[in-house]
């Protein structure tokens, strides 16, 4: 009787180490289709995975809304990265997540064509109040956009910590690539957009060739500027972005951009609107511009900047501070420090778009806002910056307008 309890207890050990160990890694759907995937979906507990069979695919609209753990999430993959491609026309989004702890991996979206449609959001994939979600490895090339201000991957809603890492985007035409959606009740916290390729996007087509970003953090600097995103840009290269004259536009507060890397860019990194912003251990090399600062308490700090144009500029505004609502707010109390600039044709401008005239340009009932670009940067703190090889070290108040 003793053996016999020994070795059954043995077995039953040993049963029940198998079981736990094939629950912790889940079950796995191979999907071919999009409803195959929405049956999957339905059925997705954490640590489940959804593999796309290798192929080419249209017409998919896919949601989905299940939540995995920190240990466990739930993942959506392609059989092979690169190799699961989507294509052709889209009229919905391709993929909407709103669970937490929700994984897209080695997906490639290429030549597809974005249509607008009324009360809809039209992207490629949208992350909306979803928190902990990721989007990797995935390739974005040569997809368009039929309307202006049209992303093709969005984050929305109230959610956080999610981030868009080691993805591919090239030569996208007319859209915005990543866009952080910063709303009134509604605000997406902590995320991280890194180590990501942005290259050979064209200057858009649409009106005041606006519309083209990169990385857009935020929609509205005028009466949305003050809400805090609290998102980190870092370890990207953006070359030959050239989509409009801000590869990244700033437009809330309390944002990180680090060690980035730009290469003849036509356009620059912009503090369009917000507050306490931190731009730091930057490259900038060659192109148009480097670094353009509106808005209050940012740090610009040991940037590189060589083969411009201009290095920093340092802008008017129609009003100050973060209580006023202005078109565009000065710069000031900002701290520019330890940044090297050189073989530039001017270092820094203090006073960039002086006198500019808005008359006509904007909703001034949208934007209860002065139209006189008229208030000039101030109690803004510079330390130890390097400007060497550059015809003028630093310019005070000059007449080009802001865009």
């Amino acid at each position: 009787m003793v053996k016999l309890n020994s070795m059954m207890r043995y077995w039953i050990l040993t049963v029940g180490c198998l079981m736990a160990f094939q629950l912790s890694f889940g079950k796995i759907y191979k999907v071919k289709t999009a409803d195959e995937f929405k049956q999957a979906a339905g059925g997705l507990i954490a640590g489940d995975e959804i593999v796309i069979a290798s192929g080419s695919y249209t017409g998919w609209s896919v949601s989905l809304n299940t939540s995995g753990t920190e240990k466990k999430p739930i993942v959506i993959r392609a059989e092979v990265a690169g190799k699961v491609i989507f294509t052709g026309e889209v009229r919905q989004s391709i993929f909407k997540i709103t669970g937490n702890y929700v994984q897209i991996k080695g997906l490639s979206f290429e030549g597809c064509s974005l249509f607008k449609e009324k009360g809809a959001d039209v992207v490629l994939i949208q992350m909306d109040a979803t928190s902990y979600g990721r989007l990797t490895a995935c390739t974005f090339s040569k997809n368009s956009v039929d309307a202006q201000f049209m992303p093709i991957v969005v984050l929305s809603g109230n959610g956080g910590h999610n981030r868009v890492d080691n993805c591919s985007f090239n030569s996208n035409v007319n859209n915005m690539e990543v866009q952080v959606r910063v709303g009134a009740n509604e605000v997406p916290l902590y995320t991280l957009v890194d180590h990501n390729v942005f290259m050979d996007k064209d200057s858009v087509t649409w009106k005041a060739y606006n519309g083209g970003e990169c990385v857009q953090i935020g929609q509205d600097p005028i009466l949305l500027g003050n809400r805090y995103a609290y998102a980190t840009v870092r370890d990207n290269r953006f070359i030959r972005c050239n989509g409009e004259p801000e590869v990244i536009s700033n437009k809330a507060s309390g944002n990180k951009y680090i060690n980035n890397y730009f290469e003849g860019c036509h356009g620059e990194l912009v503090m369009r609107g917000g507050h306490e912003c931190l731009v730091d251990s930057n490259t900038f090399a060659g192109g148009t511009g480097g670094v353009r600062v509106n808005g209050t308490a940012h740090v610009i700090s040991n940037n590189s900047f060589g083969n411009l144009p201009v290095a920093i500029r340092l802008m008017y505004g129609m009003a100050k501070g973060k209580i006023d609502t202005g078109f565009y707010i000065a710069a000031s109390d900002c701290i520019i420090k330890n940044n090297r600039i050189s073989h530039c044709n001017t270092g820094i401008i203090i006073g960039g778009g002086k006198n500019a005239d808005w008359t006509g340009k904007f909703d001034t009932k949208r934007y209860p806002s002065r139209t006189m670009q008229d208030i000039a940067p101030f109690n803004n703190e510079f330390i130890n910056n390097s400007i060497t090889d550059t015809r003028v070290p630093t310019l005070t108040g000059d007449s080009k307008s802001t865009q």
